[in-house]
């Protein structure tokens, strides 16, 4: 028994002096790469359905806000007004997302272009660092876009058909006394008077609504028509998110 003692602390000092256990053969480094490159499929395919969720968010609140304001003659424009609100914070909310959609979109396209496609089509003018540029990822994640661009990229492809839409139904409420009051025989605006007067949010004038309203979209228009940056895996390829 003592014999047994005796030998017992060697045995715990060889298993905490163990180094730690990495893929050495060709085979071991393959398996744990197909593994991690699943995992990394995975969690970016779940950042993936939380942006189409917040995109499904904003289609869902235009549809409901165009139907309650357009349905009835006696409902504000300032329902509109709102939806624009409402669609901006769920763009500002989808960026965020986006930005960590970006961070794993990245890695999984360097492994799919310079690992994957080197085997199935081997091309000499490929770089070799993918591997250290994904390890330097992992030990020190960082975004790789902006608040600024990545809501860039979801205004130009998603939210400002949104916007044109609110935009559209906005002039048409405004201006068209048949869904302002009842009893109208006119179907169309005589005046910009008129116009104005339908514009007047509480205390607010109308001047001064339709103003803001064209500061707004003349900036976000300017917002979505500004170049991209083509860089990182946006350089590569055309079919991107």
């Amino acid at each position: 028994m003592k014999a047994e003692q005796d030998r017992m602390p060697p045995a715990r000092e060889e298993e905490g002096e163990r180094p730690l256990l990495l893929p050495t053969t060709p085979g071991e480094i393959t398996n744990t790469l197909s593994h991690y490159y699943r995992g990394e499929l995975g969690r970016m395919t779940s950042w993936r359905d939380r942006i189409d969720r917040t995109s499904n968010w904003a289609i869902t609140v235009v549809a409901a806000l165009l139907s309650v304001s357009l349905s009835t003659p006696t409902s504000h424009h300032g329902v509109l007004l709102f939806g624009m609100m409402l669609v901006t914070l769920l763009l500002i909310i989808e960026a965020r997302r986006y930005r960590f959609f970006d961070i794993y979109r990245a890695r999984i396209r360097q492994i799919e272009r310079c690992y994957f496609a080197q085997i199935m089509a081997p091309n000499a003018s490929a770089g070799s660092e993918w591997a250290a540029v994904i390890a330097n990822s992992l030990r020190h994640p960082r975004f790789l876009l902006s608040y600024g661009e990545a809501m860039h990229r979801r205004l130009k492809r998603n939210y400002g058909w949104m916007y044109f839409i609110l935009l559209l139904a906005w002039c048409l409420k405004i201006s068209t006394p048949k869904l302002q009051t009842e009893g109208v025989p006119t179907l169309q605006a005589q005046s910009w008077t008129y116009v104005i007067d339908n514009a007047v949010l509480g205390p607010v004038p109308g001047l001064a609504v339709i103003a803001a309203v064209a500061v707004f979209y003349l900036g976000m228009l300017y917002f979505a028509l500004r170049p991209d940056r083509n860089e990182g895996e946006f350089g590569h390829g055309e079919a991107h998110v």
